[in-house]
């Protein structure tokens, strides 16, 4: 998974700029270049955390915490599901990114049912991981 960290900017909505009408058609190549190649399995920005909520988990209390966030650092403004070989792989396709001004793009392998040890995940519910990431795939690719 591709995080793409979020800035006071990116935060406060999408302006309506030469700017980023420019950023937008650059990452909108960029993100075709990845479909033709079979990499990117899901994409998308998030809208400010300002339109967010997080809920908070204590024992059996739940408390709903509306946005904005004030840390910008600790939140997300979109994102890319890609498939790659490797690690190196995922890295070399984000340098080809469109990304400038300082900002920090996160890379993160996403689990695969295989990664947990038997002593953490039973065999029975790996085998129920794995029929639900199975199905999920399956609605995924009905037209």
């Amino acid at each position: 998974m591709v995080i793409i960290k979020a800035d006071k900017d990116s935060d406060a909505g999408i302006a309506p700029t030469k700017e980023t009408k420019e950023a937008f058609a650059a990452m909108g190549k960029f993100n075709e270049e990845l479909v033709k190649a079979g990499v990117v399995l899901a994409a998308d920005g998030l809208h400010p955390s300002s339109k967010g909520k997080r809920v908070r988990f204590s024992g059996q209390q739940r408390t709903i915490i509306d946005g904005p966030f004030t840390e910008s650092k600790e939140l997300i403004a979109g994102f890319w599901l890609w498939q790659v070989k490797s690690m190196e792989e995922a890295v070399e396709w984000l340098k080809r990114a469109p990304f400038d001004g300082g900002a920090e793009v996160e890379i993160r392998q996403v689990y695969e049912v295989s990664d947990f040890p038997a002593e953490v995940l039973s065999p029975e519910h790996a085998a129920r991981m794995q029929a639900f990431r199975d199905e999920l795939q399956k609605k995924a690719a009905k037209p």
